[in-house]
């Protein structure tokens, strides 16, 4: 099945993250049963993440004796001088190949991501389009349907809508937030034919 791609700003063609929120830190690397083909034994500390811009799910090298905190936020970009905490990304990530804690962690992450990115995922609303004559980017979000869909659309028409609650009034959509961070969810697992929010791996591994 194809993917369809349509992230809603610029992608620079090699796409990284600058910042990251920890999911699960591991002092003393992955126990025995949890290695795969995928996942190596490592020695020594590491983390997993999950970036603030692109949703990418990273495995982090911390630097020797620092211990990262979860839902911390560190710098894993290209700067080596801001480079204080994390020494290096390992490489990215699959949702099947985060530990049982970083999948906990996740939902709360997500909130804190989406929370301090309100502006754009409340743009999102107001600019998303159809993606066929029978189908709407914002049909992809967990319980709307054609009626909600409709209210939506006639709503931003009649003004651009500010904030998530905002959203929520106008609407009645009772959880703008939760619904968009379950979209990120369902596309980081993968299979999606459709990605809104997270870069796939496929398209930058």
């Amino acid at each position: 099945m194809s993917r369809v791609f349509i992230l809603r700003r610029p992608v620079p063609k090699k796409c990284y993250e600058e910042y990251a929120y920890i999911l699960d830190y591991l002092p003393f690397g992955y126990p025995y049963y949890f290695s795969t083909s995928r996942t190596p034994l490592r020695r020594g500390p590491v983390a997993q993440a999950i970036g603030e811009d692109y949703f990418m799910l990273l495995e982090l090298e911390p630097y020797k004796g620092i211990q990262l905190s979860l839902r911390e936020r560190v710098y894993v970009g290209k700067s080596i001088s801001d480079k204080i905490r994390v020494r290096r990304v390992v490489r990215r990530l699959t949702y099947d190949e985060l530990t049982a804690t970083a999948k906990a962690e996740l939902p709360a992450v997500l909130e804190i991501i989406v929370s301090a990115k309100e502006d754009y995922f409340v743009e999102f609303f107001n600019k998303a389009e159809p993606l066929t004559k029978k189908m709407h980017e914002l049909e992809l979000l967990r319980g709307i349907g054609k009626k909600t869909l409709w209210r939506i659309l006639e709503e931003r028409k009649r003004k651009p809508f500010e904030s998530f609650k905002d959203l929520q009034t106008r609407t009645r959509i009772p959880d703008p937030k939760k619904i968009i961070i379950e979209r990120i969810i369902e596309e980081l697992r993968g299979g999606q034919k459709y990605y809104l929010f997270v870069v796939p791996l496929a398209q930058y591994g």
